[in-house]
């Protein structure tokens, strides 16, 4: 089984809606060796629900728990990233230090609320971008409004935003409708990422297997391999593979009278 790396997981301990404390974290890194993962991007939440992750605290967290996995034997790397909602003051925060990519590469982590995409994303993006910096918007297959006009989203993929679905919503696990608009996602080349977002080892785990297992079923092991190799490349900021982008057609739904 080749190793995973897994983009997008909240396992730091006691900073936000993640694991609550060590014991928590440790007993996610074993579950996560078992999916076969070997490496974590660890990505609390950062000014959403009040949560404030700076970087310089995430960079420290994650050397603790590094070194709290060497003390366990666990087989496990955890690295820096952050989860950082969206909002117009992003640039400013990048600036001040405040804003943390993957890894410290020119990847940064982006989240909308679940019902919509707000209008200055477009050029907040584009600003992003001209700090050098690519933003990838997390779990877009979860956002109500991006499901009701997809078009928004292919313009922002058009336009350099690159997207990351979560192993979960490939298997189903937030139910059909999002399983369906994921697979779309996957098959219009709008989405360039799987990873996990796992919270816990209950209700939120992290799938990855599972959601790997599937692609390989429906779209054949290069699908997977392109998905693997791009957590990679992520991780090391070099430059991701992207297919040309394509629409997505809405259905058109006809009331009979």
């Amino acid at each position: 089984m080749v190793p995973m790396i897994d983009l997008h997981c909240h396992i730091l301990p006691g900073v936000d809606d993640g694991a609550r404390d060590l014991s928590e974290g440790i007993k996610m890194a074993r579950k996560a060796v078992e999916q076969g993962i070997d490496t974590i991007v660890a990505t609390p939440h950062h000014l959403n629900n009040q949560y404030e992750n700076p970087k310089q605290t995430i960079i420290n967290r994650v050397d603790e728990l590094n070194q709290a996995l060497v003390k366990e034997k666990i087989d496990l790397k955890i690295l820096p990233g952050q989860e950082v909602r969206i909002h117009g003051e992003m640039v400013e925060g990048y600036e001040a230090g405040e804003i943390l990519s993957v890894n410290e590469t020119q990847y940064v982590l982006v989240e909308f609320s679940s019902s919509h995409v707000p209008r200055y994303t477009e050029k907040l993006f584009y600003d992003l971008q001209m700090k050098g910096l690519i933003p990838v918007i997390v779990h877009p297959e979860r956002n109500q409004q991006i499901m009701e006009q997809p078009e928004l989203l292919y313009q922002l993929v058009n336009k350099g935003a690159l997207t990351q679905v979560t192993a979960a919503s490939v298997c189903g696990g937030f139910g059909k409708k999002i399983k369906g608009f994921t697979l779309q996602l996957i098959e219009a080349n709008l989405t360039h990422f799987i990873a996990s977002d796992a919270h816990n080892t209950t209700n939120r785990t992290f799938m990855m297997r599972d959601a790997f297992g599937m692609i390989q079923e429906k779209y054949g092991n290069e699908m997977v391999y392109l998905f693997e190799e791009n957590a990679a490349l992520m991780i090391e900021g070099s430059r991701v593979y992207k297919e040309v982008p394509d629409r997505i057609r809405k259905k058109k739904f006809f009331k009979i009278f």
